[in-house]
């Protein structure tokens, strides 16, 4: 590609010894032109060797750059990036992913030629370490049944969309929208593209652009993440008092875990809601078995199911806490 831009990559980074030289050795055989780049990692406070690995990189490829994130959070380790940032272009990348050769060249090309405000492609989920459980995480995050969206799942087809992972932003959207708002810890990206498309702004998922995400591996990690995801969903609602930058499929598992609740305590008042309660029980688990049987590869069903109970429940359960912890912050605030 002729005149290519500069482009500033920016990294938040904590523990990441596990991954991060996947992605930085991906980042290193990328076809994209060295001269024209500057990756930005910066780290939370990292206390495993995930620093001690950027510093080698450092001694070799000038344009990996750490920076320090007081606050841990991405939000801020993102902002902190941008202030930082000489480049054209603003790309945001996960240190838990790699990325193909041709992965930047592709982005700024489309960027370009869809004169878009953010682009961004497909997560194709994998992991590390395979056995029966870690294959079945990695099964649910990759199904719509599991995870809803089309960037994990796939498209077939360029599309514009209302958010997308990883994206590749103009230089001057920040100016003309804002930061990350640093009161999210986790649904930062979302609530910024909501701002974006406000702004009658365009965004586009590409399907031949693909990178590998790596998942959790084990059942305590899925349930805490997915817990947090669902959690941060209310308190992204009430930070920014608005539902505009969430959608349906966001609140479908508090919904279904009230439901199950609701019908269990209205029960002891009338039997139809235990038949009620019943009939929801058993539908939501045909369906998830049945979807089980089609999906367990390189794993068995008892797993493949079990991925399925915890991340619903996990998620729905932490999209309760935090509407428990919205309340106690409004009566705090009333005392």
């Amino acid at each position: 590609m002729e005149n290519l831009p500069k482009i500033s990559i920016i990294i938040p980074i904590y523990n990441e010894e596990k991954y991060i030289v996947k992605c930085l050795d991906s980042i290193v055989e990328s076809d994209y032109d060295k001269n024209k780049m500057e990756i930005l990692l910066v780290d939370g406070g990292s206390c495993d060797k995930t620093v001690e690995i950027i510093k080698e990189y450092q001694k070799q490829y000038s344009f990996f750059k750490l920076l320090n994130n007081p606050k841990k959070i991405v939000p801020v380790a993102m902002n902190i990036g941008i202030k930082e940032a000489k480049g054209e272009y603003i790309i945001r990348l996960d240190a838990h992913s790699s990325y193909p050769k041709d992965y930047f060249n592709k982005l700024i090309y489309w960027h370009k030629k869809l004169n878009a405000d953010n682009v961004g492609g497909v997560v194709i989920t994998e992991i590390k370490n395979k056995n029966k459980i870690s294959n079945s995480i990695k099964n649910v995050l990759s199904d719509r049944l599991g995870v809803g969206s089309a960037f994990r799942s796939g498209v077939s087809e360029i599309k514009e969309v209302d958010t997308v992972p990883f994206g590749c932003y103009k230089r001057e959207i920040f100016e003309k929208v804002g930061l990350y708002d640093e009161r999210l810890v986790r649904n930062q990206d979302i609530e910024l593209n909501k701002r974006i498309k406000n702004s009658d702004g365009k965004i586009y998922i590409i399907p031949e652009i693909k990178c590998t995400y790596f998942a959790r591996e084990n059942y305590k990690d899925l349930a805490k993440n997915n817990f947090n995801n669902g959690l941060w969903n209310i308190l992204t609602a009430f930070y920014t008092n608005s539902l505009n930058s969430l959608s349906l499929r966001h609140f479908i598992p508090l919904i279904f875990v009230l439901t199950l609740i609701f019908t269990l305590l209205l029960s002891f008042i009338n039997k139809i809601f235990l038949y009620l309660f019943l009939f929801i029980s058993l539908s939501y688990l045909s369906i998830i078995s049945f979807r089980s049987f089609q999906i367990k590869k390189n794993t068995n069903f008892f797993y493949q199911l079990s991925s399925f109970l915890i991340l619903h429940f996990s998620y729905g359960i932490g999209s309760l806490m935090g509407i428990f912890k919205v309340l106690k912050e409004k009566y705090d605030k009333r005392k």
